[in-house]
């Protein structure tokens, strides 16, 4: 292909041939004109971000809009949902390698969430190739051999595919559209759906998304004119798309009907996804010394804030005639070691207990061993019923002080918490540098969310000179005699050899970066993505 032939169009990254057949003519033509319709509102939109948190470090709290209140009270419902889409009680998530492809959609999962975001590093090779194997697991065509020669493929049933492209913050260096970065969420669903929709429909199903990391109503505008574009431009019957939106940002869970009714042609489900949702409450109090959180093991679905959260989900999901699905529980089994499998089975039932009697319709996994585990509860609470939409909590009254009081009791901030955050703050930003955007850090599945959360604890407590629950005072010299310490350890923990090998320096020095400047950084992944570019750089300069 000669990209120079499509004007407007630059591919930085390496197209092999097997990569062409993704980034066809016809197909970035399409993703370059989506970029040219909502690029600069998509900027317009960020800016917002920026202003907003200005206002909340002057003081103007969150609360429910007044100029929207006519929404939240009128009478509607979102657009029937398809079939496919009915029964969601267990849901498993990871990224677009294709092994994880197929293990997920083999998994016995209702639906698969097929992750561009936080589960992923958006390396140019992940972004394309996980391309390639939602598109050869649409056809039936995908299967994968292991270097121990173990042979995966598709089982004759598999979930329904959702996919997750990046949020509206992340671009794709690796394409200049009119000498300007691509829009990751353009791209990434703009390929996707350009290369599988009219596939997918004809297969009974329907191009399906997840959207990330929105903070207004106005952002779920943007997603929805896009959807009424594309489908014009493909002809695809309006309101085919179906997505589900995360309600991970403080900001967002203020405007769920709203973010619901923007939506209503599009829009099947909210999803409570807590990891984000705890780093966001910590990012857009950041300033506040009276609003830290103890250690992030303590910061459950039951503490109070975190229960307004979910019934809040529930009560106007149900309302509006979609479904609730609930978060994801971090644990993960291991199958070498039954006492931790005991573990992660107990606390991953206790969760998805709490989620069923809470009346949501389905819930998140993040490894296969845990599909029967989590359908437990909810096919106890569902029975038949392919959801609980009766459930409408309309006893429930959650008011905006509720949201944002983060008091939680009998909790503290330990050492054993700080350490925890720095290592694995760095043993996942590590694994990202690597490739790897998921990663199984003992026995808890950690992603972008849960390492963000890491960090901005750190950030938060040293910025604010919090004290441990033994008196310690959290200072510039006492985080750093941690880390010295949790670096010794990740040293023998890991073997000289793998750290001596892997992205470990790298990864040190941005997790040090991000938890003592004096500003808070939005997006860690922002940062590491630069970290990214300029090791594929090295790489290239290397070959050449």
């Amino acid at each position: 292909m000669n990209q120079h032939s499509i004007q407007g169009v630059e591919i930085l990254g390496e197209v092999s041939p097997q990569f062409e057949t993704i980034l066809t003519k016809e197909a970035l033509t399409f993703v370059r004109d989506l970029q040219r319709m909502f690029n600069r509102q998509r900027l317009a939109l960020l800016n917002n971000r920026v202003l907003r948190q200005e206002q909340i470090n002057q003081g103007i709290l969150p609360d429910f809009l007044p100029e929207t209140a006519e929404i939240r009270q009128a009478d509607w419902s979102v657009a029937p949902i398809p079939q496919d889409l009915q029964d969601r009680r267990v849901e498993i998530t990871g990224p677009v390698d294709r092994r994880m492809v197929i293990n997920a959609l083999n998994s016995g999962a209702k639906v698969f969430m097929a992750d561009f975001e936080d589960a992923n590093t958006p390396s140019w090779s992940n972004v394309i190739e996980g391309q390639i194997n939602l598109r050869d697991a649409i056809r039936k065509q995908i299967d994968f051999t292991a270097d121990n020669g173990k042979f995966y493929a598709l089982n004759p049933e598999v979930a329904v595919l959702k996919v997750r492209p990046r949020g509206w913050h992340m671009e794709e260096k690796h394409v200049l559209i009119d000498g300007e970065p691509a829009s990751a969420s353009i791209f990434d669903f703009g390929l996707y759906f350009f290369h599988n929709a009219w596939e997918l429909i004809k297969r009974g199903s329907g191009p399906y998304f997840y959207l990330p990391k929105m903070e207004s109503h106005l952002e779920a505008r943007l997603w929805n004119d896009l959807f009424v574009a594309v489908q014009d431009t493909l002809e695809v019957p309006q309101g085919t798309t179906k997505v589900t939106v995360l309600i991970e940002t403080i900001m967002a869970a203020f405007e769920m009907d709203e973010i619901l009714y923007e939506l209503r042609n599009h829009i099947a489900a909210l999803n409570a996804g807590r990891w984000d949702y705890i780093f966001s409450c910590i990012k857009k109090f950041h300033q506040y010394a009276d609003r830290l959180l103890p250690d992030r093991v303590q910061v459950t679905m039951a503490v109070p804030f975190m229960r307004a959260y979910a019934k809040l989900l529930v009560q106007t999901c149900h309302k509006r005639k979609a479904h609730a699905i609930g978060g994801m529980s971090a644990f993960i089994p291991n199958r070498k070691d039954e006492a931790v499998n005991k573990m992660a089975f107990e606390r991953v039932n206790a969760d998805k207990e709490l989620e069923a009697s809470t009346g949501f319709d389905g819930t998140w996994v993040a490894h296969p061993d845990l599909v029967a585990v989590a359908l437990v509860p909810f096919n106890k609470a569902l029975g038949e019923n392919p959801n609980q939409k009766q459930v409408m909590l309309e006893n429930e009254v959650i008011t905006g002080a509720e949201l944002i009081n983060f008091t939680i009791p009998n909790t503290a901030i330990t050492e054993a918490g700080i350490r925890m955050n720095i290592q694995v703050g760095i043993l996942y930003i590590e694994s990202w540098l690597r490739g790897v955007g998921a990663a199984a850090i003992h026995n808890l599945m950690e992603d972008a969310a849960t390492a963000e959360i890491s960090r901005a604890q750190v950030w938060q407590w040293l910025h604010h000179g919090a004290k441990t629950d033994q008196g310690q005072l959290i200072d510039t010299d006492y985080y750093k005699y941690l880390l010295s310490d949790e670096v010794q350890k990740i040293k023998h923990l890991v073997g000289i050899e793998k750290y001596d090998a892997g992205k470990f320096i790298e990864a040190i020095q941005l997790f040090d970066k991000l938890v003592t400047q004096e500003g808070f950084d939005y997006f860690l992944t922002t940062d590491a993505y630069e970290v990214l570019l300029s090791q594929e750089e090295a790489i290239q300069s290397d070959e050449f």
